[in-house]
């Protein structure tokens, strides 16, 4: 009986961990798809033949969303 407690409260921890990490993923996407879209856009608008935004602004997210993890993973 002890043991299968234990063996549920491993699975739920690494349920929540997975989760987390789904989050994680799901957010990073989410940003570059933004960024993406935004950097597109003002690149329009600008009208600059080199679209300098479309690689900076995703290049950016990228960098922050590194550091945002590391920190995240180093907390524990």
């Amino acid at each position: 009986m002890l043991s299968q407690n234990k063996e549920d409260e491993k699975n739920i921890s690494n349920k929540r961990v997975i989760m987390q990490y789904a989050g994680m993923a799901t957010q990073f996407l989410v940003v570059i798809g933004i960024t993406v879209f935004a950097g597109l856009k003002a690149d329009q608008w600008l009208n600059w033949s080199v679209p300098i935004f479309v690689w900076v602004l995703p290049l950016l997210a990228i960098i922050g969303m590194i550091y945002s993890i590391i920190r995240r993973i180093s907390n524990k």
